[in-house]
């Protein structure tokens, strides 16, 4: 059973109808004792960095996704949701992230259409990210969407998985042991999307909470 974490600030009705139509059960979840039974874990997200990591610590969620982390178990950001994977954003001053993976999310700056939306071409990185099971069946070229003005710089380019292009190296697709993080929306990303989807659900099959 995969657990879709809500705290307020989700795209959860096309996530989990994405979910669904992949033949996998979900529950929502918004109450850190409840995140050990599942035996995998979607953070999605929508709008201020800020405003979201105020809503986790709020509802106490932040410890539980650590610990979560650190059991092994997949986790995968979705969007604002694999921003707040990284340690820190400079939407409206400097907001402190979860840290699971080091970095900071930056705005778009230059003198092009803020937010980046629409289809853009994934990139991969290199042979590690070719024969990643998250990747399974997946290729550089092909299109998903995304929308947002924020993007991450990586401290370590080891978890790079996949990059895009808008007017520059735009990160896409993140990874270190199971913590895997889609800048863009993979339920809204048509047949690639899903089939990130279905390779990040069969890690969760089989696994035990």
């Amino acid at each position: 059973m995969i657990g879709i974490i809500d705290y307020g600030m989700g795209n959860l009705y096309s996530l989990s109808k994405a979910i669904e139509r992949l033949g996998y059960g979900y529950e929502f979840i918004s109450r850190p004792e409840r995140l050990d039974d599942f035996s995998g874990l979607i953070l999605p997200g929508v709008g201020a960095f800020g405003d979201a990591m105020k809503n986790i610590q709020v509802l106490g969620l932040d410890a539980g996704i650590h610990a979560y982390a650190d059991s092994g178990r997949p986790l995968l950001g979705i969007c604002l949701g694999m921003q707040l994977l990284f340690e820190q954003s400079t939407e409206h001053g400097v907001n402190t992230g979860l840290g699971l993976l080091g970095g900071e999310a930056v705005r778009f700056e230059g003198d092009y259409k803020v937010p980046h939306m629409g289809w853009n071409q994934l990139s991969l990185c290199g042979e590690r990210a070719s024969e990643h099971p998250l990747l399974r069946g997946v290729g550089s070229g092909e299109y998903v969407y995304f929308v947002h003005s924020y993007h991450v710089r990586v401290s370590d380019p080891e978890v790079l998985l996949a990059t895009t292009d808008y007017h520059q190296p735009v990160t896409a697709i993140v990874g270190r042991g199971r913590v895997y993080g889609m800048q863009f929306h993979p339920e809204k990303s048509g047949e690639t999307g899903m089939r990130l989807l279905a390779n990040f659900a069969e890690q969760c099959e089989g696994e035990t909470a």
